[in-house]
């Protein structure tokens, strides 16, 4: 059986998301007047130290604006709904339900370069100077549909992945509602060599003194990069590449040594304790002279 085909010009939706990033477009559309039926979205789950549950910020919105939530997909199916909208679910749509109800998928990156799941992160620590938004049509296998819009976004030298995501939010919402607006009659198939975004570990994000400091500092601006001193961790939240030479690993004031250059420690955030300056940390750590970091 084929997929259901996409109409050109839907009215009334089914929203499927999860995190915070989610929202932004959830509310555009509500704001847009499209007619949302139903929003779909994870189960509540464990989101912080607390052992209670609290639903995602997709959830919290749709109540907040008054749409029912549910948190099986196959529950939509009988809404009559034209289309469904899917902007970071967090699960595979199966082929029975895109056979009933044509989807399209808000994705962040410009595909077929970084399909899957960490787009913006991928995308940061690959070096990429431009990456972007696409609305396309969903499909069972993995960011594979053929794409009705996208834009592009440019990668600043000291951009964040949180700097980065927030605009690629911004420009994503406004390009899900100018298609709708404009309707979906055209799309194209990928163009391209494909590339797989896959999900960061902690391992990763393990700062190896042995890169190029501007390798590392992609690392930082990724978010949740540490090292360890002494045996205990110390996440990195801010640094700057330097062409200064030193050591890989060797600690002289704020700076470290890396394969090529240092990197400069500007904020970090010791175990057990809060964010602070990185000369805070060097002054009050008692470390000793070409102190290492690492293993």
């Amino acid at each position: 059986m084929a997929l259901a085909a996409v109409p050109a010009d839907p009215r009334r939706l089914v929203y499927l998301g999860t995190p915070a990033m989610a929202v932004p477009p959830l509310r555009a559309l509500v704001d847009g007047g499209w007619d949302v039926a139903a929003v779909v979205t994870r189960a509540d789950a464990r989101r912080g130290r607390g052992s209670g549950l609290s639903p995602s910020p997709v959830k919290a919105a749709a109540e907040e604006l008054g749409l029912p939530v549910v948190h099986r997909v196959e529950e939509v199916l009988d809404l009559d709904a034209d289309l469904g909208v899917v902007v970071a679910y967090g699960a595979l749509v199966r082929r029975p339900v895109l056979e009933r109800l044509p989807m399209v998928n808000l994705h962040f990156s410009l595909l077929p370069r970084w399909r899957g799941a960490a787009p913006v992160e991928r995308a940061l620590l690959a070096g990429d100077r431009e990456t972007g938004v696409c609305l396309m049509q969903l499909e069972e296998g993995l960011d594979t549909g053929p794409v009705f819009a996208c834009r592009t976004v440019a990668v600043g030298a000291r951009t964040t992945a949180a700097e980065l995501r927030s605009e690629l939010v911004a420009t994503g919402t406004e390009l899900l509602v100018d298609s709708l607006r404009a309707g979906l009659r055209d799309s194209a198939a990928q163009q391209g060599e494909p590339t797989y975004a896959h999900k960061l570990d902690a391992a990763e994000l393990q700062l190896d003194w042995g890169q190029p400091a501007a390798v590392l500092d992609r690392v930082v601006r990724v978010g949740g990069a540490w090292t360890t001193v002494r045996g205990r961790r110390l996440k990195v939240l801010e640094a700057a590449a330097d062409d200064r030479a030193g050591e890989p690993g060797v600690l002289d004031g704020v700076e470290v040594g890396t394969g090529d250059g240092s990197l400069r420690l500007l904020s970090v955030q010791p175990e057990g304790k809060g964010p602070m300056s990185a000369e805070a940390w060097a002054n009050g750590a008692r470390l000793a002279p070409h102190e290492r970091l690492g293993t």
